[in-house]
């Protein structure tokens, strides 16, 4: 198994079909999805039984107890039960072209990290994609006519020589790197039990201080943002802001409380 793929996700069922969708379509065939769900709701576990034949690579459902906001806590136990060499992590709300995994794959370096982007769809084009199938629906044309943002994200042309533009920050929605990575870091920091910040920004400040280099793969690996509301509040941003804030005035690059508390 070359790439695990991980998945944060959070009730929206009618959203994940559209990511699984996505990745049956890929054209890079060696990976496995591991859906890590901040909650234990039993319909999560029969939607994937009733795909069937329609999931055409492995996949596991890694659920906790939803007593709070604990994303990072079930993406380390995602990691723990990954078998792939690779991490793709996507949101349970971003559609991966079918280009995607094959490039985070034929990118990977050591010692580096991969930061995708995101095309942000509209409100109007989000309804369609949910009423009909993936692909039929994604098109330049429509991203335009649809007044969907950062359109320019969504165009697929992976040759060597486009530059690499400046390093614009992680995105938990799209980013990849060796296993052995996180394992130097402890994996994510459980420490915030809040959204907005936290998770890729606080990995990415870790593996900065250790060494690891953020590089951007746009053109090459993309991902579809469907649309929906604000899903946390500003207080929690700047919550989560001051306990990161602290750690990097601390400096501790290996979190306390991570990856090794799921051995």
């Amino acid at each position: 198994m070359k790439i695990s793929v991980i998945i944060g996700f959070y009730k929206k069922l009618d959203f994940l079909s559209l990511v699984l969708q996505g990745l049956a379509l890929q054209t890079f065939r060696d990976f496995e999805v591991l859906i890590a769900e901040d909650n234990n709701d039993p319909n999560t576990l029969n939607f994937i039984e009733s795909l069937g034949s329609k999931i055409n690579f492995p996949i596991k459902v890694v659920q906790q107890e939803d007593i709070g906001f604990r994303k990072n806590r079930i993406l380390n136990e995602a990691i723990h039960q990954s078998k792939g060499d690779v991490l793709v992590f996507f949101d349970g709300d971003c559609i991966p072209h079918k280009e995607c995994l094959k490039e985070h794959y034929l990118n990977t370096e050591e010692k580096g990290v991969l930061s995708g982007r995101r095309v942000l769809l509209s409100e109007s084009l989000t309804k369609k994609l949910l009423k009909t199938d993936v692909y039929r629906s994604i098109s330049f044309s429509n991203l335009v006519l649809s007044n969907s943002k950062h359109v320019e994200e969504s165009i697929y042309f992976p040759y060597p020589w486009i530059p690499k533009k400046k390093n614009r920050g992680l995105l938990g929605c799209n980013f990849s790197l060796q296993k052995k990575a996180l394992l130097e870091i402890n994996g994510f920091d459980e420490d915030y039990q809040k959204a907005g910040v936290g998770e890729d920004s606080d990995i990415e400040w870790r593996l900065l201080k250790l060494g690891y280099t953020i590089n951007p793969i746009k053109f090459k690996a993309i991902v579809y943002h469907l649309f929906h509301g604000a899903n946390y509040e500003e207080d929690d941003v700047q919550f989560n802001a001051n306990i990161m804030h602290t750690k990097i005035n601390a400096g501790v690059i290996f979190c306390t409380n991570g990856l090794s508390n799921h051995v």
